[in-house]
């Protein structure tokens, strides 16, 4: 096997800096996603439901890019043509997903349309974001791996912090922070487009800087045989899993309540920021009107033709209780106002009611997302993670410092623990920056150590493979805790009252906590590394 050469700062800068811009994409979606749906009418208690898409997509995906690009080659490289396509699908849908609100759709309409953007933009930054890991994988070697892991965790958190701040920024630049009930506001939809645009260039960047070595020089590089061998050892999914080594299995427990955790934060942080520290206030949402045993439901129900009495979220009692007699009730999907003061409708019914006072209604409570008070919240929560970002940076240089690995990475998920129930009850927004610098902390080290102990015990030619299929302990997790934060929190809420999402932070910090003590059945493949942990930690792809 040939020695792989030294390569210059520049040329590994050039290997990962595509990152950036993959990382400004990933960012913009996972503080941004739950704001949106938010906006756009979803039910407090459906928000983990739309966080099952990312996960999901990754778990098909990572597998599936970590095994074909391990055997492809064309033209455009081994890893590259993976990122190429990846990148031109996330631009495209990140100049859509914000817009979910403003193509005059029905609520459930515009969340359906969220929902398939969200599978189309993650599905596509999963496949984005796998070929850079690889990429330092087969073309560095290992004295320089080191240097080469410390500048894509530069450069993954730069773009995080780029991508978090973006909506604050342009608020402050002027851009209205606020726009109509169900609309995003612009400052919102202008971060997924510039973010676009950068993570454009950024591919482009890569396509002309970054060329892999052909097939033949790779495989002396490697130490892979060319003749079919390998790929026979190879082997499928269930051969790779069957013959993972236990640290893969010991560590992806850890992961499993690491990513549990974090998929809460990612889903209820707005809106316990925007109740704790921005006091936003809640209005109630009528979503229908029963009479004689008929429910009649809309997003608008309209009282003889010409008032609307629920018009997302405005009260209906005040109606109820100052009218009787009978009434024209219609409800409508779509409504436009026109200058003369009738009224457009789609998907209109019509009904006539007999005695308003015989009506019931049902209703619930929630924010309001169209105040002042919910599109700061959302946008210092987006400063928040960027106060994360910055809190990982300065943990990860660290970590190397203690003598075991083991202790550091069960320290780092108790202080991310803290910093999760501080969340669930501060109410000063400046405080939070505290519990957001604790759960960074985490974060280093769930992006550091996992990787670096797994990627120690792997050897041969299946690094990609089993890089993909560990990406699952990420997925996973959070696909179970997206199917059951909808129940846990009905479990905590009261019908009709304004659910307690700050108490999904702290259900996310016993989990980080019950993280921690798991560390304790990770076994290292190589002992020696226990005593001295002197490499940099490896940062690993957000999913």
């Amino acid at each position: 096997m040939r020695t792989k050469p030294d390569l210059s700062f520049w040329k590994l800068w050039n290997l990962s800096f595509g990152f950036f811009g993959v990382q400004i994409a990933y960012a913009l979606q996972s503080a941004n996603v739950s704001r949106i749906f938010t906006t756009i009418g979803a039910d407090p208690h459906d928000l983990s439901y739309f966080w099952i898409l990312p996960p999901l997509m990754g778990l098909v995906v990572q597998p599936i890019v970590g095994l074909m690009s391990d055997r492809t080659w064309n033209r455009f490289g081994r890893r590259l043509p993976y990122l190429i396509f990846g990148a031109l699908i996330a631009v495209i849908v990140m100049c859509l997903l914000p817009n979910a609100g403003s193509f005059q759709f029905t609520v459930q309409s515009a969340i359906l349309f969220g929902i398939v953007a969200l599978m189309l933009l993650d599905t596509s930054i999963n496949m984005a974001m796998q070929p850079f890991k690889m990429l330092v994988g087969d073309m560095v070697n290992e004295k320089q791996k080191g240097l080469a892991y410390s500048i894509q965790s530069f450069l993954c958190n730069a773009g995080s912090i780029v991508g978090y701040i973006f909506p604050i920024l342009l608020m402050w630049l002027g851009m209205k922070n606020v726009a109509p009930q169900g609309v995003v506001p612009q400052t919102v939809i202008w971060s997924f487009y510039i973010g676009a645009a950068i993570l454009l260039l950024c591919v482009i960047y890569s396509l002309i800087k970054v060329k892999e070595w052909p097939p033949k020089l790779y495989n002396e590089y490697n130490g892979i045989p060319e003749s079919g061998k390998e790929k026979k050892s190879s082997g499928n999914i269930i051969t790779l899993l069957r013959h993972a080594p236990k640290t893969f299995w010991t560590v992806g427990l850890v992961q499993f309540f690491c990513w549990f955790a974090f998929l809460f934060l990612w889903t209820y942080s707005v809106n316990t920021v925007a109740h704790n520290a921005f006091d936003t206030p809640s209005m109630v949402s009528y979503t229908g009107i029963s009479y004689n045993g008929q429910d009649y439901e809309g997003k608008y129900l309209i009282a003889n033709d010409t008032t609307v009495i629920i018009d997302h979220g405005k009260k209906v009692s005040d109606f109820l209780t100052s009218t009787t007699g009978s009434f024209k009730l219609t409800t409508a999907d779509i409504v436009v106002k026109n200058p003369d003061g009738s009224l457009d409708m789609e998907g209109a019914d019509s009904a006539t009611i007999g005695n308003a006072a015989d009506c019931q209604f049902t209703s619930k409570t929630v924010l309001d997302a169209a105040t002042p008070q919910f599109n700061d919240a959302g946008n210092w929560v987006g400063l928040l993670y960027a106060v994360q970002a910055l809190g990982s940076v300065l943990w990860a240089m660290v970590l190397p410092r203690f003598r075991s690995r083991k202790f550091s990475y069960t320290l780092s998920l108790l202080i991310g623990a803290i910093g999760f129930v501080m969340t669930a009850f501060v109410t000063n927004q400046y405080l939070l920056f505290v519990a957001f610098l604790f759960i960074g902390c985490a974060w280093a080290a769930m992006l550091a150590w996992p990787f670096t102990i797994l990627t120690n015990s792997l050897k041969g030619g299946n690094i990609g493979a089993y890089l993909g299929l560990f990406n699952c302990t990420i997925c996973i997790p959070q696909i179970v805790a997206a199917l059951a934060g909808g129940w846990i929190l009905t479990l905590m809420s009261t019908p009709g009252e304004l659910a307690p999402e700050y108490l999904m932070m702290l259900v996310a910090g016993i989990s980080l906590a019950i993280g921690s003590i798991c560390v304790f059945f990770i076994k290292e493949h190589n002992p020696k590394d226990d005593e001295t942990p002197v490499e940099t930690p490896v940062i690993s792809e957000d999913l």
